[in-house]
């Protein structure tokens, strides 16, 4: 088979595979299409098209789903439904697996980038939505998309310890920061790095927010994780909607400062990456010293590896409102088939 009728043959199975999403079917079935037996058919399509035929169907499926959630009004069970799982409990496992989140928490994220890795770039894409922003990441995905990937594993392993050892006084304890804040515990920095976050998540949307932090009983690892996500959502939106508008350099007026100041976009967004990076690499110290078995230090370099979805050499993920009629699939050659002053605390957040 020469390189011209291979690639004829990949669009020709690729399509049969595309044009299934919206129907119930097997494999088998899709391999009755190409006039195949079951074996020829995934032998071939994994052949040329370098995934099987199921793999490839279940991906797509989750890709849509992720559109859904992001641009559509359909509920999540709905979204579940149309992406052929049983049950919303099923469907949550494998998005989870898939994109490394919730689909509640995909949807209140508005991510654009809802592909995921596959060697044949053979992707799904709805007519109206831009395909580069499902593939491409810029400086802000990889910093932002980092700091909240690396706290969230952060907290995972402090769940994983004994209220002792949260508030156990950490052996080393580095200051380096321009004002005051606790830190002396590992639990007081994962607080930290929430609470910078909920702080300037307020600022930034005109909220109000109890300066001294929320009650002991939200500081446990789990409870800061829901806190995490939360803020995380509206973060990431309000951010994401300043750089689709080019407007970092924009100013806006802080009122949580006493008295209130003003401050550029991009630099607040600089600022939290900057300090909660510092924050996260102690919490990271602190962990291995109470010997929990940690992987990686928090660089933006083991988030592209983890979960970027043009990295190749990612694993493929295959786990196991209606569908809009304008929906393709675009294939690698472009055919359509705590009690500190207030001022302090804000900027040290």
């Amino acid at each position: 088979m020469n390189k011209e009728d291979g690639q004829d043959t990949a669009n020709r199975l690729c399509a049969i595979v595309a044009n299934s999403l919206n129907t119930q079917v097997k494999t088998q079935d899709l391999a009755r299409q190409a006039y195949q037996s079951r074996t020829q058919f995934h032998r071939l399509f994994r052949t040329v098209v370098e995934e099987t035929p199921g793999a490839m169907r279940r991906r797509l499926l989750l890709e849509r789903a992720a559109y859904e959630l992001a641009h559509t009004g359909m509920s999540v069970t709905d979204v579940a439904l149309d992406a052929n799982y049983g049950s919303l409990e099923a469907f949550t496992r494998a998005f989870r697996k898939a994109f490394r989140t919730s689909p509640s928490l995909y949807r209140r994220m508005r991510d654009p980038h809802f592909h995921l890795p596959a060697s044949n770039k053979i992707h799904f894409f709805a007519l109206g939505s831009p395909i580069k922003g499902g593939s491409d990441m810029d400086l802000f995905d990889r910093f932002a998309g980092n700091d909240s990937w690396h706290t969230r594993r952060l907290l995972e392993y402090a769940g994983t310890l004994t209220e002792d050892q949260l508030d156990r006084p950490l052996t080393t304890v580095v200051e380096l920061l321009p004002w005051r804040e606790s830190n002396k515990t590992l639990r007081q920095l994962l607080e930290n790095i929430v609470f910078t976050k909920e702080v300037w998540t307020a600022a930034l949307s005109g909220a109000d927010i109890d300066r001294n932090g929320p009650p002991k009983s939200q500081r446990s690892p789990q409870a800061m994780l829901e806190r995490l996500e939360k803020t995380d959502a509206e973060l990431h939106r309000i951010l994401s909607d300043i750089r689709n508008r080019s407007a970092w350099d924009d100013t806006f007026v802080d009122a949580l400062c006493e008295p209130a100041e003003t401050f550029t976009f991009g630099g607040v967004f600089a600022h939290i990456m900057t300090f909660n990076a510092h924050r996260r690499l102690m919490a990271l110290e602190a962990l291995r010293q109470l010997g929990v078995q940690t992987e990686g230090f928090g660089d933006p370099m083991e988030y592209e590896e983890s979960v970027a979805p043009w990295n190749q050499q990612v694993p493929l993920k295959t786990p196991s409102e209606n569908t809009p009629t304008d929906s393709k699939v675009a294939t690698a050659c472009g055919r359509q088939s705590n009690g500190e002053d207030d001022h302090q605390r804000k900027i040290g957040s």
